[in-house]
Formats: C-alpha cells, structure tokens, sequence
C-alpha cells in the first residue's frame, strides 16, 4: 500500500515544478517541469544490491567526501506559484530536502537541491557536483541520530529544456537519492544545463 506521503508525492510529480538553484540571476536559472504520469516502478541497478530500507526521518545534514560537502539540510516545500522552493541565498549557504518526496532512506527518490552559486556571496553548496563519479559515496544525517549512506551511480547533466522528468521523480523499487543543482555555461543570468547526481542507498559503514 502507498503510504500518504508518497501518494503525495506521486501527484506532485504530475504537476508543473519549477526548481531554481541559484545564480548570477538567482531565483531565474533552472526549470524543472515533472509532467505525466509517474513510470511503473524500477531500479536503476541491480536488486541484488540493493540495501534494506529505512523508516521515515528527516534529513538534517549531507556530507559528500569527495566535493567536500559537509553541510546542514532544510526542510523545502512549494512556493506560492507552484515552484519548488529553495535554500536562501545567503553567505551560509546549505541543501534543502523536498519534503514531498521520501526522506531519505525510504524506497523512492529523495530529492535533495543545492545552489551551485548564491549571488554575491560566490560559490553554492552544490558547486562541485559535477564533479562526482559512479562510486563515490553521499551520506544522509536524519534527524532520528542514524545515517543514510548512498553510493553514486551516475552523474547527468542535461539541457533544461530535456530534463529526464520520469528518471528524476518516478516511482523506483528501492530507496534513492536525487540531488539536483545547476549547470553548464551561464548567460544573461541563466544556467542552461541541470546537473543531476543519482545514487542509490547501499549497506552502512562497518
């Protein structure tokens, strides 16, 4: 049976969301349009790896060793205008999770966005994303005090304009993260690619 929360989801991932990340134009560079009807589900990889999966609690840090990343996560819903809202640009910057989608840990794909730039303040949490390959591994704090460890498997970056909607939000058999952030050359204030970070939640550390 569908929980409530990811039925919540699901329909979310039918409407029109709009993602921005940050920016010589903040607030203007990325769309992200989910249309149609999630996919039946599927895994990305083999189910033979896949790990358990684990009850519901919020992330509240992510730590990505191999870009340096250490940073705290915040809770992100919808914006008025139906946009998926997104950290503040602010000298401090950090990641937000997409509270309608699973935390993560649980089965499907937890979405977790990230500036790749905060205006004057520089470079974004997300800055260095691009920069991960299939293997590396991303850790998720919850707030229940465990960890969610995840281990890349491929690292997209895509035009806008072909954004990979049922890749991204789709129903999937296992539980896997998403962390979404801008890319590609910059111009007028707009980035025009997506650089888009899959993996998926692998055994914890001995």
């Amino acid at each position: 049976m569908t929980s409530p929360s990811r039925r919540a989801f699901l329909t979310l991932a039918t409407a029109s969301l709009v993602v921005s990340c940050g920016g010589p134009g903040a607030g203007r560079d990325t769309t992200v349009q989910p249309s149609g009807a999630p996919p039946p589900a599927r895994s990305s990889g083999s189910p033979a790896t896949a790990a358990r999966a684990l009850g519901r609690s919020v992330p509240v840090a992510l730590r990505i060793p191999a870009i340096g990343v250490d940073t705290p996560v915040m809770g992100l819903g919808l914006a008025p205008d139906g946009s998926v809202q997104v950290p503040p640009i602010t000298e401090h910057d950090r990641a937000g999770w997409y509270r309608h989608s699973p935390t993560p840990g649980q089965v499907g794909p937890s979405v977790i966005l990230g500036h790749v730039a905060v205006g004057a303040y520089g470079d974004g949490v997300f800055r260095h994303l691009a920069r991960l390959h299939r293997g590396d591994r991303i850790v998720a704090r919850l707030q229940n005090g465990t960890e969610a460890p995840f281990t890349v498997s491929a690292v997209r970056t895509v035009a806008k304009a072909d954004f990979p909607t049922d890749d991204v939000y789709g129903d999937v058999g296992r539980p896997e993260l998403r962390l979404i952030t801008c890319g590609g050359p910059a111009a007028g204030g707009e980035y025009r690619d997506n650089v888009i970070v899959f993996a998926a939640l692998g055994p914890a550390s001995p």
